[in-house]
């Protein structure tokens, strides 16, 4: 992220943050465009040497404003439900360049998909496969479909966010997945593309990917050798980033490692990464309004701020970190504190154990947020959710209009 100090206040690509806070108040999230276009660019350049594409995963930021630039570099686009599709419908995006993942696709999803021309559904298990045979039947459609395997490989990754193990709920164990492509090969309508696998996220090793590859690989010699014709491996997402003194993933080392199994195979790779790309382009805006010190020596000083795990929920629910920034300067003492939410659990916080120079009004910036952040917001509390604000081009550009709570009660009825 491109974050440096003018006459004392943090600036984002030259933008005085101070500013983005003044005029659009907070907690408010804020990206760089700068930022998300250097690391496609070096991602596509580092894969350069064989054929692929970046799907990039819309779960993970889902703006439109950041779909409609993506889009622009020539990004294909990973989705997981109806609403994802027709988000990319909204923003311009063809269908055709999506693959739709999931393990739960419902009638209507698959048949929006299918009307709509969607590149490729990825099949998580045979009932789903029956399902997608049933409606494209149906619908005298041919579904583009590959089938996902669960190659029960080891991210090394926080629990909630490994998706390669036996034990985990995606993808089907190699037997049912032979079973499947043979199937949708035989099927007239289905057409088999692909196979994939995602083992997780935040993985910062090129081992486990090379591993799950090299399950793929073999999955498609045996497919092969029957005569069914693989087209593409989707080795997933997951690619890691660094949130605070973990490594981030070497992307050369990763590009190599897989270019070189791939190397004479005549296949295309996708990868859908979404975190690598937006994470560290993002950082949420909040301001202290309390500072609640404490008046033991084994009690935490507590700075609760207008944001809350309603905006940003990854430290509590993976007790992720987060690093945590002064916007301005500060002629405060330097304390440790907890930063905390207004939100009526013991579980809101931001940042723990924090040695931050406060006053009550300060204004914080909460670092690579840009992933998985305004898109798991909630309305807990009748909490209205945060606006979302790109830099680019020097200027700051709204993206997103603050709800209010007139939104939240706009939908409710009184019976």
């Amino acid at each position: 992220m491109s974050l440096q100090r003018t006459d004392g206040i943090l600036c984002l690509d030259g933008v005085q943050l101070d500013q983005v806070a003044d005029r659009f108040g907070t907690p408010t999230y804020v990206y760089s465009w700068n930022d998300i276009e250097t690391r496609y660019h070096d991602l596509a350049g580092a894969l350069a040497k064989i054929r692929h594409r970046i799907c990039y995963s819309v779960k993970a930021n889902s703006n439109l404003s950041i779909l409609g630039h993506l889009d622009k570099l020539g990004a294909s686009f990973d989705i997981v439900s109806g609403g994802e599709l027709e988000r990319l419908i909204v923003a311009g995006i063809d269908p055709s360049r999506a693959i739709f993942s999931g393990v739960g696709k419902s009638v209507e999803e698959i048949d929006f998909a299918l009307k709509a021309g969607i590149g490729c559904i990825n099949m998580e298990s045979t009932a789903e496969l029956e399902r997608i045979e049933s409606r494209s039947t149906l619908l005298s459609k041919v579904a583009p479909v590959s089938v996902r395997l669960n190659p029960d490989v080891d991210a090394n990754t926080h629990p909630y966010i490994s998706t390669g193990l036996k034990q985990n709920k995606f993808g089907v164990a190699e037997p049912e997945a032979v079973e499947m492509c043979r199937y949708a090969h035989k099927s007239t309508s289905m057409n088999i593309l692909g196979l994939g696998c995602h083992i997780g996220s935040q993985i910062n090793q090129t081992e486990p990917f090379v591993e799950a590859l090299d399950h793929l690989i073999r999955l498609k010699q045996t497919l092969s050798e029957e005569g069914i014709k693989i087209e593409h491996l989707d080795l997933g997402g997951g690619l890691g980033i660094r949130y605070a003194q973990e490594e981030e993933l070497d992307i050369a080392s990763y590009a190599e490692a897989v270019s070189n199994k791939l190397r004479g195979l005549n296949i295309e790779l996708l990868i859908e990464p979404g975190r690598y790309l937006v994470a560290e382009s993002g950082l949420l805006l909040t301001r202290v309004e309390y500072l609640k010190p404490s008046r033991a020596p084994d009690q935490p000083n507590y700075a609760i701020v207008d944001a809350a795990m309603t905006d940003l929920i990854r430290p509590a629910l993976y007790q992720a970190y987060h690093g945590v920034s002064l916007v301005g300067p500060s002629n405060a003492d330097t304390v440790r504190w907890d930063i905390v939410g207004p939100v009526c659990e013991s579980g809101d916080f931001l940042a723990l154990e924090r040695d931050l120079a406060l006053s009550e009004d300060s204004l914080l910036a909460i670092l690579s947020t840009g992933a998985y952040g305004f898109v798991q917001s909630s309305n807990y509390n009748t909490r209205a959710r945060s606006a979302e604000v790109m830099i680019q081009n020097n200027d700051m550009r709204l993206i997103r209009v603050r709800e209010s709570v007139s939104d939240l009660l706009h939908h409710e009825r009184i019976v």
